[in-house]
């Protein structure tokens, strides 16, 4: 029998605090990395893209064939987006997001090696899916390293770093050279820094529900049950944030604008969604920490309250269009408002289930919201590009305003405590 000295545990066993501190530090790691790696992806990514459009036309193929070619990799995320909890289950967490950094990174040393394009067409599906796993994952892993306090406050950062990448990835390829070799391979090497930053992201916390959550499309089916509402305030987000932008030229160009004044709507767009989903964030954290009680309630309380305020704004835009086709330096502001409120509806919503979720359940309702922001993404060019040939005075703002009364009404309805 081995003899124990007096305090030989008290000295040897971890102490509350010091495992406290020590898982602090993991999550802090874990937020680094994660910002880190999904930085230098998406901004090599986001080189890549155009750079391989622009080749595509240099190669005088037909237009159509180059909006096929870019809407593949949206392809590839509606296809993985769905079965992300069971590729995770299966791999784990750790492996998935350093899987979702390997494979872009193939992906450009094979668009830099061929010139096949079927073999374009099928990397580029492959790229999408990669892109799928580390959008759900990494808001996923965020909510979830975030101190409960203050994940609103860290949610809204990840929102708005992810909003650079798309700046920051195409000024990069303006400087080095739309249609250079070397674009090609700046991004492929930003892409890699992103792998090699993944490698540092710590453990991740036990997922309690490794076993018993359901995945794939069952899992999905419970989380879109679980929270209907939140995924109708990310599909809201989604058309009015990315999917407005995709058609804003084309509204500007309606309203007589120049194409140069018609393209900048865009960047008023992609400001307000950057200069506002951090804000939205933080009053989450401070107005959530009140109590119940008053016009906030609690921290859900809270979170739905300030849905409603800003699926009112976008509402509220949408109105203003009768006077933008009379006046049309109002569209800079109204497409500010619709990029704003459309970004923070999106993060509102990931700032709520990751509130309630952990784990599994957590990727489940994660890759819900990403397939109900894109689809709004999708279905807003569609649908907008109609009532824009149709009537851009009256077909056009009778859509915005019918979506956004929609949206606004069913989180009026909504109550805390019935699968909001």
């Amino acid at each position: 029998m081995v003899m124990r000295q007096p305090g030989q545990d008290q000295m040897t066993a971890p102490s509350p605090l010091s495992t406290a501190e020590h898982r602090a530090s993991e999550a802090r790691l874990g937020l680094a990395s994660i910002f880190g790696s999904t930085f230098f992806e998406l901004t090599g990514y986001f080189m890549l893209a155009p750079w391989l459009l622009l080749r595509l036309k240099e190669a005088d193929l037909p237009t159509w064939l180059a909006g096929l070619f870019a809407a593949t990799a949206w392809l590839g995320i509606f296809l993985v987006t769905p079965f992300a909890s069971a590729i995770t289950r299966a791999l784990g967490r750790r492996p998935t997001l350093w899987l979702s950094g390997l494979l872009p990174v193939l992906a450009g040393l094979a668009f830099g090696l061929t010139d096949d394009l079927r073999l374009w067409f099928a990397v580029q599906l492959l790229a999408g899916m990669a892109s799928g796993l580390r959008w759900v994952l990494a808001e996923s892993v965020v909510a979830e390293f975030s101190p409960p306090a203050q994940r609103g406050r860290w949610i809204g950062i990840f929102e708005t770093m992810v909003g650079s990448t798309f700046v920051v990835g195409p000024t990069l390829l303006a400087w080095i050279g739309p249609q250079s070799t070397q674009s090609l391979w700046a991004a492929v090497a930003l892409m890699l820094a992103g792998l090699v930053w993944s490698l540092a992201i710590p453990p991740l916390p036990p997922e309690h529900d490794a076993h018993e959550a359901e995945v794939g499309l069952r899992g999905i089916w419970r989380a879109l049950r679980e929270h209907p509402v939140i995924m109708l305030a990310g599909f809201a987000g989604g058309f009015f944030e990315s999917g407005l932008t995709a058609i804003l030229p084309l509204y500007g160009l309606a309203l007589g604008l120049g194409a140069a004044a018609a393209t900048l709507l865009v960047s008023a767009s992609g400001l307000g969604s950057s200069v506002l989903m951090l804000p939205a964030g933080l009053l989450a954290d401070r107005l959530g920490r009140h109590g119940a009680g008053g016009f906030w309630g609690d921290s859900r309380q809270t979170r739905l309250q300030l849905m409603r305020i800003f699926a009112g704004i976008t509402l509220l835009g949408s109105l203003l269009l009768p006077w933008v086709a009379s006046t049309p330096w109002l569209a800079w502001p109204v497409a500010f408002v619709w990029g704003g409120a459309g970004g923070c509806l999106y993060t509102l919503s990931m700032i709520d289930i990751g509130s309630r979720e952990r784990g599994i359940t957590l990727v489940n309702s994660t890759a819900v919201l990403v397939m109900s922001y894109t689809l709004g993404g999708v279905l807003a060019p569609a649908l907008g590009g109609a009532a824009l040939q149709w009537s851009p005075r009256l077909g056009f703002p009778v859509l915005l305003v019918t979506v956004a009364a929609m949206g606004l009404a069913m989180l009026l309805r909504a109550r805390i405590g019935n699968r909001v």
